[in-house]
């Protein structure tokens, strides 16, 4: 065990040119936990204090409404987590796969992996809950039912506290076991890069099949003769469009770079779809963020657009209620904007450390910096459009049954899409220009 963790800190300090490859997902993490924590907080505020709620007569409402934006949130924060955990994943996979061909066991190679997961995680865990703290007052002052949250309402107990941190750290070590197997069964191949990672077609026909199956869900839920059966089968509906986003989207991408690659006229254009080609699963991690923020606009759309449409009411909780309902649909969108961006800037900057050797090469053989940096941006913004239609048309199917056709178009209903779409997009862009210096720093070095 001593020369295990010998072996493992040999190969894991920071050196000159690593420390941000160890450091972003140290500040991945810490993003992530900060934002399940105060999800968690707000959610489950309207649970452990419904004494104002049942002044109003309304505790219910807001019990279920809670549970839908914590399901619509939750899922994609954790994908967030995983991505993490998998942050500079070359960089780890070729000193392991190095190890593995100098005689390395396999045992020895995952305890490594786990261990350094697991330590990074535990790190960016810990400055995640300094930053639930140090936010705490300012999400405290947001007004529900006419008065400010209050503090009280948003400390989380110290039990779920831990549950949260430690399913963290669980997925942290999990993410980074599977990523293992490949190191494990072809270590020759996964160092000199002749192993590309694939994702098959099954992806796509589950994908098909597990949709349907939740538009079942959905259009028989509002027969159920159980509020809270409802409110568990609208829940799991979301959050399993969620991660039916998540299965298909990888295999989506590498169809569409394969028709592209075909088509390149220009080193930009091929460049840009070998670098999708060459992981399709990282490539879906760059823009999945945004996936969830199509999804949730479609949802925040007709969700104000039904508040719109239901008009003001005469009666004091019915008023609450509904200006709270517009409150809650603005938070869950801001909260997504801040998945938005911290994916984005995060991840990109990550692609930029992992593909260092190839820059570098490209650099050398005479590629100018401006191609390059055109072939990632291309990389990345290119999958856009059909992830924002794509995942805002799967949102459109399964809220169908709920609330029909007329909602979609309304005029709110397609501002709010808009405008959230748009905002997506533009802090996706401002992600790939923030981690433009990122590539000139590697060049430089």
């Amino acid at each position: 065990m001593k020369s295990t963790f010998s072996i493992l800190w040999l190969t894991s300090r920071p050196s000159s040119g690593s420390k941000a490859v160890i450091a972003l997902p140290a500040v991945a993490f810490a993003l992530v936990t900060a934002l399940l924590l105060i999800v968690l907080a707000g959610g489950l505020s309207f649970f452990t204090n419904p004494a104002q709620d049942d002044e109003f007569g309304t505790a219910g409402a807001y019990q279920m409404l809670a549970a839908l934006a914590v399901s619509l949130m939750v899922l994609p924060i954790l994908t967030l987590g995983g991505s993490a955990a998998r942050l500079s994943a070359r960089r780890r996979d070729e000193r392991l796969s190095t190890l593995r061909l100098l005689g390395a066991t396999a045992a020895l190679v995952s305890v490594m992996t786990i261990v350094e997961s697991t330590v990074i995680a535990c790190v960016g865990v810990l400055a995640g809950v300094v930053l639930y703290v140090a936010a705490l007052p300012a999400i405290a002052l947001i007004p529900f039912q006419g008065q400010a949250l209050g503090l009280d309402k948003l400390w989380l107990p110290a039990n779920v506290l831990v549950i949260a941190a430690a399913a963290l750290i669980l997925l942290a070590a999990v993410s980074a076991a599977v990523g293992l197997r490949q190191v494990v069964l072809s270590p020759l191949g996964v160092r000199t890069r002749q192993t590309a990672p694939t994702v098959h077609w099954l992806r796509l026909a589950l994908g098909g099949v597990a949709a349907v199956g939740l538009y079942a869900v959905m259009s028989t839920a509002m027969s159920s003769p159980s509020l809270a059966i409802v409110v568990v089968m609208v829940c799991g509906g979301f959050a399993g469009g969620l991660a039916v986003l998540n299965l298909m989207g990888p295999f989506v991408l590498k169809w569409l770079a394969g028709i592209g690659l075909r088509r390149a006229q220009t080193p930009v254009k091929l460049l840009a779809a070998r670098t999708v080609l060459e992981s399709p699963k990282a490539a879906w991690r760059q823009v999945s963020s945004l996936s969830m923020t199509s999804f949730i606009a479609v949802i925040a759309g007709t969700g104000l657009a039904l508040i719109s449409a239901a008009g003001e009411s005469s009666n004091p909780a019915e008023m609450y209620l509904t200006g709270d309902m517009r409150t809650g649909v603005l938070i869950t969108v801001v909260a997504s904007f801040l998945l938005v961006a911290a994916s984005a800037g995060v991840n990109q900057a990550a692609a930029v450390l992992d593909r260092r050797e190839l820059y570098v090469s490209l650099d050398r053989l005479g590629m100018p910096r401006s191609v390059m940096d055109a072939a990632r941006k291309r990389a990345v913004m290119s999958p856009v459009r059909l992830v924002t239609v794509g995942s805002a048309a799967l949102a459109v199917i399964l809220l169908f049954p709920l609330t029909g056709a007329a909602l979609f178009f309304a005029p709110l209903s397609l501002v709010v899409i808009a405008g959230v779409l748009a905002c997506g997009i533009g802090l996706v862009r401002l992600g790939l220009a923030a981690s433009t210096p990122v590539l000139g720093k590697v060049l430089a070095q």
